[in-house]
């Protein structure tokens, strides 16, 4: 996008200056090495999009910003653990290319650097940034147990699928935008609202990643088309079929993403991706984005900025809206 070459611009020098040559060398260097995979970075970008829409320099932010980068990224290194993923960003894991307790531990170091980037902040600041910082943390953690647990059960509805995906991913691009709203001094109001509209995006956010995972252009994806499929998550997708399905298709789905029978890769994704379209799953799962992205708008709407301002982030949004990866 656009609009984030000039905060990328800002940031990377800053990441620069950021990394720890000191010994043990094996306790940094895998900090570096994810940090270095890139992503698309948006959570630091909204801090400091929020900051500046305030009239702030952006700079402040930086701080804040790269908090929120590092421990996004922490949490990454650890679920690639708990995933067994032998790839991130197409690259080797941590865990793959050093080992297990390595990643572990520099997970725990980023977690601690991540908190220690607040410090460049006036002490009243710092503690309303480490008070956010550490209710989100808490937050994710909590989103992530819930996500393991659903692997196991049966009866897990929607309800539960929307609040778990509002904690493991909502609640830090709402942290995000929070953080560079009082760093600019807003009020207490805006900073709420900036939050409220982070969950609503970070919503549809995660939503258009399930929708992708199985309706993506593979060439621009970045990784397998049906990869949740082959693995037997149950997304959004997977929740609106059982939902709209009748029983023959509903026990269908669940045979196939239930089953230890061994079924090709190729017929497992075009049979669970049929059943997804012939029970609507498919358009309603496009129907929830855009419901979650309307209840953004309503958000983005009543916070005190200028409507230049606001038309960043609904640039942004369209964005998010009509990406393919």
């Amino acid at each position: 996008m656009e609009i984030f070459k000039q905060y990328n611009e800002l940031l990377n020098p800053f990441l620069e200056d950021f990394k720890i040559t000191k010994s043990p060398q094996n306790l940094y260097l895998p900090i570096d090495y994810i940090l270095e995979l890139g992503g698309k970075r948006i959570r630091p970008f909204l801090t400091l999009m929020a900051a500046e829409s305030f009239g702030a320099n952006p700079k402040e932010a930086l701080p804040a910003a790269l908090s929120v980068e590092v421990f996004h990224n922490f949490t990454l290194m650890h679920d690639d653990i708990m995933d067994d993923a032998p790839l991130r960003r197409g690259k080797t894991t941590v865990h793959e290319k050093w080992d297990i307790n390595t990643a572990i531990l520099s997970g725990d170091a980023m977690l601690i650097r991540a908190y220690q980037l607040l410090e460049n902040y006036p002490a009243q600041m710092f503690v309303k940034l480490n008070q956010l910082l550490s209710r989100t943390a808490l937050e994710v953690c909590e989103g992530q147990q819930y996500d393991i647990d659903f692997e196991t059960l049966n009866n897990v509805s929607q309800e539960d699928y929307i609040e778990m995906i509002r904690l493991k991913t909502a609640v830090l691009v709402g942290c995000a935008l929070k953080m560079g709203a009082a760093v600019a001094q807003a009020s207490e109001v805006d900073c709420q609202l900036f939050y409220d509209f982070g969950i609503q995006l970070g919503l549809a956010f995660q939503l258009q990643d399930d929708y992708l995972d199985a309706f993506g252009n593979p060439e621009t994806f970045g990784k397998q088309v049906g990869g949740d499929i082959l693995e037997n998550k149950k997304t959004i997708l997977y929740h609106l079929a059982l939902k709209n399905g009748n029983k023959l298709q509903q026990d269908r789905l669940n045979e196939l993403l239930n089953s230890e029978d061994e079924i090709a890769a190729n017929q497992k994704i075009t049979e669970v991706k049929a059943l997804f379209e012939i029970t609507e799953a498919r358009s309603a799962t496009r129907d929830l984005i855009s419901h979650y992205m309307k209840k953004a708008d309503e958000k983005l709407g009543a916070i005190s900025i200028s409507e230049e301002q606001k038309q960043k982030f609904v640039s942004l949004k369209q964005w998010l809206m009509n990406r393919d990866h």
